[in-house]
């Protein structure tokens, strides 16, 4: 089972994407629709412990916000399963039973008057007037029972007999406690005891019992500074022992596991990025040796699910975005089962590769290149810079076309498309992720610059013609283009990007991530060198036309950072600037005008300084052709 994403037309208003319920039938290798088009978002499918239904969240109904709800095999309506008093965030079925787990925000503030609210007595009280937690319950037989009562619940799985749940428990409801705080809690539901179990260190991802119950693997930072959940490890039932006494089964292992499962009662499988590709491996407890069940370079996928027949997994490639395929358990091969973007087999692309390049100091970096459609070797074309966010996190050589991502779009409009995974970047090792602390927007910084030198040195880039764009870390990156290294490029836009590393830290929502996985000091004991990492230090250098663009309701990278930024280039720059705001919009735009404005603008801007002649101090119109009525069409 699984579901499509439909992005929402322009000409039906402003919103968000939509999504279809699909179940694949491997024996007539054809899909079968059991929701159609609607404005429903449909989330967390499961089977039904009979399989005999799908299982979803949605708003379906007229009751309390998210509830289960299902659709049979056979067809017909869909049917409420929960009649739950709160909205659920998360839910998985009781092994062998009826019984589903679940958890609900609740809140601990008495909610106002609304009398005085409509008389206009609305002051809100920064953080305290939010104070909540996420429950964890039992629903069974129409009652709803709490089987937490202190903490917030990220996440959870059944223990397969069903006595008992593993949690990830944080002290509070806040996002840097679900960054940094998660600890793994056994839960037992006959007696409702709540039990520490794991003292994992720092970041903490995805969880899988043993089939026999007996093992516990999960995805966790190697330690309290790792930035990356990319190790895997594995706590026995019934023993709680200290975190580094628990074997890192992939201690020294140069990449990050993004999933982990179980084949038998000893035998774990898992999902990694190395480098660029993604891949699946096995390998047995207590040993130390992994089996590569897929290697790198056939699709990119982060997680699965396992089956007696095989791995089924939403995978993509660089030719298309995510469709369903199926590894093989006997055949030890992995094929798509859907071809659900058919409309793209007639579309010419820029081809797309892996590139390796020495940095300065010697130290290998990869990334992925895209070439223009029209590329003919010996000539020269302008290139655009994608920088990815984190920086914990990386480009895989897939599907990488978006509304921020400009990929094949770019492409056909003539560009190469540079996308670089600069130290500390996952997909590399712990060592390589942890490669810019204490030292951010340097090193790592240069190692895009190196990648833009050997693009030209290759005789394929136009070094007068170097765009730089990217969204969160990507956007500071840009910043970091557009004044420290103004000199490199020709256009560069930020978005919802860092400007002022001082004030960023004091304004983010995520103040101990960025001080136990980044900086790794507080601000106080070295200013100087925050503020030597912040653009706005270096704005009197500007000679980049640049465009900003920030979320409103940004609590990540408060919007100051952006308007930061602009105020600065406006007083010290000498080069064009713009600032574009985003009402309703946060870290990223999920609105559908939101997202076709940014393409388009952001597209236009690349063209006129890229590719153009505009006279000094020019800029594109202020206002974007939006050219509805094609939309329309």
């Amino acid at each position: 089972a699984y579901t499509l994403h439909h992005e929402r037309p322009i000409t039906d208003g402003k919103g968000s994407d939509s999504r279809t319920l699909h179940v694949y039938d491997r024996t007539s290798g054809r899909s079968r629709t059991y929701i159609g088009q609607s404005d429903q978002i449909l989330s967390g499918l499961q089977w039904t412990p009979d399989g005999q239904a799908v299982s979803f969240l949605g708003r379906m109904g007229a009751g309390t916000g998210r509830q289960v709800w299902a659709i049979a095999l056979d067809g017909g309506a869909w049917y409420q399963v929960t009649d739950a008093p709160y909205s659920i965030r998360q839910y998985a079925w009781q092994p062998g039973g009826e019984a589903i787990a679940f958890t609900a925000t609740i809140s601990r503030v008495p909610r106002r008057d609304p009398s005085l609210v409509r008389m206009g007595f609305d002051a809100e009280i920064f953080e305290e007037d939010d104070v909540s937690d996420i429950r964890l319950f039992l629903y069974e037989d129409g009652e709803t029972t709490p089987l937490t009562q202190e903490g917030s619940v990220y996440d959870f799985a059944w223990k397969p007999d069903g006595s008992a749940l593993a949690a990830q428990i944080a002290p509070q409801n806040r996002v840097d406690d679900s960054y940094m705080f998660k600890r793994i809690h056994l839960v037992e539901v006959a007696t409702r005891k709540v039990t520490p179990w794991v003292d994992n260190p720092g970041k903490l991802g995805h969880m899988a019992w043993s089939p026999d119950g007996r093992y516990l693997a999960f995805v966790s930072a190697a330690d309290i500074s790792d930035p990356v959940t990319g190790s895997l490890f594995v706590a026995e039932a019934g023993q709680v022992v200290p975190f580094t006494s628990l074997t890192n089964y992939t201690d020294g292992f140069e990449g990050s596991v993004s999933y982990v499962d179980w084949l038998d009662h000893e035998t774990m499988v898992f999902s990694a990025y190395e480098s660029v590709d993604a891949t699946l491996s096995q390998i047995k407890v207590g040993k130390k040796k992994r089996k590569i069940l897929l290697e790198g370079g056939q699709a990119v996928f982060t997680s699965f699910s396992v089956s007696e027949v095989g791995i089924a997994m939403s995978a993509n490639t660089a030719a298309h975005p995510d469709e369903l395929y199926l590894y093989d358990r006997d055949e030890k091969e992995v094929s798509r089962l859907t071809h659900h973007n058919a409309w793209l087999d007639g579309i010419q692309m820029g081809k797309q590769e892996k590139i390796s390049y020495q940095a300065r100091d010697g130290l290998r970096i990869d990334g992925v290149l895209m070439y223009p459609v029209d590329y003919r070797p010996g000539e020269r074309y302008p290139l655009i810079v994608y920088a990815h966010g984190g920086p914990e996190s990386c480009i895989p050589n897939g599907w990488y076309t978006g509304y921020s991502r400009w990929g094949q779009m770019a492409a056909g409009r003539g560009y190469f498309v540079f996308m670089p995974n600069y130290r500390a970047s996952s997909g590399r090792g712990v060592d390589y992720a942890k490669a810019d602390h204490k030292d951010l927007g340097d090193e790592e910084f240069l190692d895009v610059i190196d990648g833009i030198d050997y693009l030209i040195q290759a005789g394929m880039v136009d070094g007068e013609r170097v765009g730089i764009g990217g969204g969160s870390y990507g956007g500071y990156f840009s910043a970091i283009g557009a004044t420290q290294h103004s000199d490199r490029f020709a256009a560069a836009i930020p978005f919802v990007g860092v400007s002022n590393q001082i004030s960023k830290r004091n304004l983010t929502d995520i103040p101990y991530e960025d001080y136990h996985v980044h900086w790794r000091i507080w601000t106080y004991e070295d200013p100087m060198l925050i503020f030597d990492r912040s653009p706005v230090k270096y704005a009197r250098n500007n000679q980049t036309p640049t465009l900003i663009l920030h979320g409103k309701e940004d609590p990540r990278v408060h919007p100051t950072q952006s308007l930061e930024l602009y105020r600065q280039l406006k007083l010290h720059g000498k080069a064009p600037v713009r600032l574009v705001w985003y009402p309703g919009e946060g870290h990223g735009n999920r609105q559908n005008p939101a997202q076709l404005d940014f393409a388009l603008r952001t597209l236009r801007w690349f063209d006129y300084y890229l590719k153009g002649n505009p006279a000094e101090g020019d800029m594109p119109p202020m206002e974007v052709e939006y050219d509805l009525h094609l939309l329309k069409d």
